[in-house]
């Protein structure tokens, strides 16, 4: 999801432009294959670390994350799997200390105050910039619509018959910030214990340096959303009736009509539904979360038919997804308040999303972690 192809989707010609050029796709998919071999050549079998160092204090607001070797991506059972999310792989992961909650509103606030940092979201367009991205010709949109802005739900007037065309439920309103998650006469008055959304990649990034930490791996986020249910499909673990007890999401006839089941319609305060077993909320629904791998459509595949484990994996070294070569997009993991059964169902634990670095809306967010090297390193 590219912030400026959605300018040019809802405001110019509702098209999405894609590239043609058969002989730069094929190279693009060359150059992945590459990337992907040298992914795969840095396995090896090692012990894990399991215990958090008895000489370093759980950081506030955080808990510790046992470190284990398991399977990432789809288990067997899981009828609603995508393509992409198998098959699954062994992995390695040392421990970690992960926040228990995504970033509030209060959190983010507080950075806000304290650094003067604007969000993407919240800047003005670079025209230069865009057309960067756009065909060569493309005009430019009027001034009154160069604007900055973000995508807001909107919900269908009566059934959609193709769920692909995600235009029929996004709307880019200009206004809409973090400040004010659902447009300009919107606010976080009140909501200090919402998740903060509307973030971009960069913003998540700009957080997790003022406070010392990072965005975690696709290996680390599964690790901890898992707990003890290494094979299970769910956080909490097979049995979906009991969803609306257990996570934030779309219940009712997705993007029609919301029977909130569960209590919410939109986003909910965090710690409203039960935590996992490791202690973490919101590790499905509520609000998507940014994790550091670069999405790469192939990268699953590649690495399961190795064969062996990989130790505290990166992701793919390169992006690359098969429907654009040339997108640059990150893995977002966990769903949201708009997952629904009969659309994605990502409250799943090995669900995973593909999004573009600018992209910001109203149900993406993030959640940060740290590990007993970085903490040792930010005291010296």
């Amino acid at each position: 999801m590219q912030l400026y192809k959605y300018i040019i989707v809802f405001v110019l010609s509702g098209l999405i432009f894609q590239c043609k050029d058969v002989k730069k796709s094929n190279a693009a998919k060359l150059e992945n294959k590459e990337s992907l071999k040298k992914e795969v050549a840095s396995k090896i079998s090692v012990e894990v670390i399991q215990e958090a160092p008895g000489n370093i204090e759980t950081p506030k607001g955080m808990t510790w994350i046992s470190g284990a070797k398991f399977s990432q991506g789809a288990v067997a059972h899981d009828k609603m799997a995508m393509g992409h999310e198998s098959p699954n792989f062994k992995v390695a992961v040392d421990g970690f200390f992960m926040d228990v909650t995504e970033v509030t509103n209060a959190q983010f606030s507080n950075f806000v105050k304290e650094t003067g940092y604007i969000t993407v979201a919240e800047r003005a367009l670079d025209w230069e910039e865009m057309k960067k991205q756009l065909p060569e010709g493309t005009p430019k949109p009027h001034d009154s619509i160069m604007q900055p802005g973000s995508l807001t739900f909107k919900k269908a007037k009566s059934s959609v018959p193709n769920l692909y065309d995600f235009s029929q439920w996004w709307n880019w309103t200009i206004g809409a910030n973090w400040k004010h998650p659902n447009g300009p006469d919107s606010s976080i008055k009140g909501l200090e214990n919402n998740p903060v959304v509307h973030i971009a990649y960069e913003d998540a990034l700009a957080y997790c340096e003022w406070i010392g930490h990072r965005l975690p791996t696709e290996a680390e986020w599964e690790l901890a959303a898992r707990g003890n249910n290494s094979n299970k499909i769910y956080t909490w673990g097979d049995d979906n009736s009991v969803l609306s007890k257990q996570a934030n999401s779309w219940e009712g006839e997705f993007p029609v009509s919301n029977t909130k089941t569960d209590g919410y319609e939109a986003r909910s305060p965090v710690k409203t539904y039960p935590p996992n077993d490791n202690g973490l909320y919101d590790m499905a629904g509520n609000v998507w979360e940014w994790t550091s791998d670069w999405y790469n459509t192939n990268y699953y595949k590649e690495v399961a038919n190795q064969g062996d484990e990989l130790y505290n994996p990166q992701g793919a070294s390169s992006a690359f997804n098969d429907r654009d070569p040339y997108a640059r997009e990150k893995v977002m993991k966990g769903g949201s308040f708009l997952c629904n059964a009969s659309y994605c169902a990502s409250y799943r634990i090995s669900a995973r999303m593909a999004t573009s670095l600018d992209s910001s809306l109203e149900h993406l967010g993030f959640r940060t972690v740290v590990t007993p090297e970085m903490i040792a390193k930010n005291k010296r």
